[in-house]
C-alpha cells in the first residue's frame, strides 16, 4: 500500500493525546540524525488561533481541520524537499485529522476529497503509541495547553485512530510506560528494525 516513488520514508508517530508523541520525536531527531521531524500541524493551527477544537462551534471545527489537512500536505512536502536524504518523522500524520471530524471519519474524507486508502497510501510506517492515561498518568493540558480533552477522551481517541490506521500493512504498537524514556527506547526499537 505504501508509496515507494521515490527512497524517501515517511514515518507516522500516532496515538491519543498524552501518548508522548511530541516529545518521542524530538528525542529520536536529537539522537538520531537519520531522522527529521515534521512537526505537529494541529496543535500549530490551534495556537495560532488562539483557541482548542472545543471552544469552536461546529463550521469553526471543521474549517480548523481543513486547516491542519493543508499545514500537513505542505509541512511534508517542504520537508522532503529539503531533506531529501533523510527519513521524515512526522508527529501525527493526514489521517489523524478524521478523529476529530464532527461528522465522522467518513464525512471528512468527503469533505478533503480524498479516501482512508489514499492518506494511509502517503505513509511507509506508522507507530501507535498508547496514551499515559491508560496507566492513570494523565496531565491534560499542562504538557500542551491546546489540548482539551480528559484522560477518558484521549484513550477513546487513542482507540480510534488506532482502527483508522488499523489496515496499514507496517502499523506497530508501542505500550504505554510509566517512564517516558522506556517508551523512547522501545520507539527506536521500532525504527532500528525498519528497513
Amino acid at each position: 500500500m505504501p508509496s515507494r516513488t521515490s527512497c524517501l520514508t515517511k514515518i507516522v508517530l500516532t496515538g491519543g493525546p498524552g501518548a508522548g508523541k511530541s516529545v518521542i520525536a524530538d528525542e529520536i531527531v536529537r539522537r538520531n540524525s537519520r531522522f527529521i521531524l515534521v512537526p505537529e500541524a494541529a496543535t500549530q493551527v490551534y495556537t495560532q488561533r488562539g483557541t482548542t477544537w472545543d471552544r469552536l462551534d461546529l463550521a469553526n471545527r471543521k474549517e480548523a481541520q481543513r486547516m491542519i489537512y493543508r499545514l500537513q500536505l505542505q509541512q511534508e512536502d517542504h520537508f522532503a524537499a529539503a531533506h531529501p536524504d533523510k527519513t521524515l518523522l512526522l508527529d501525527r500524520g493526514t489521517i489523524d485529522g478524521a478523529a476529530y471530524w464532527p461528522d465522522g471519519p467518513d464525512a471528512y474524507w468527503a469533505d478533503l476529497h480524498s479516501s482512508l486508502e489514499r492518506e494511509l497510501s502517503r505513509y511507509d510506517q506508522i507507530i501507535w503509541l498508547e496514551t499515559a492515561a491508560a496507566l492513570g498518568m494523565y496531565d491534560g493540558a499542562a504538557s500542551n495547553t491546546v489540548r482539551f480533552e480528559n484522560a477518558d477522551a484521549a484513550i477513546e481517541s487513542g482507540k480510534l485512530l488506532l482502527r483508522l490506521y488499523q489496515s496499514h500493512p507496517n502499523l506497530k504498537h508501542v505500550g504505554a510506560f510509566t517512564d517516558l524514556q522506556d517508551k523512547v527506547r522501545a520507539v527506536m526499537e521500532v525504527l532500528i528494525a525498519a528497513p
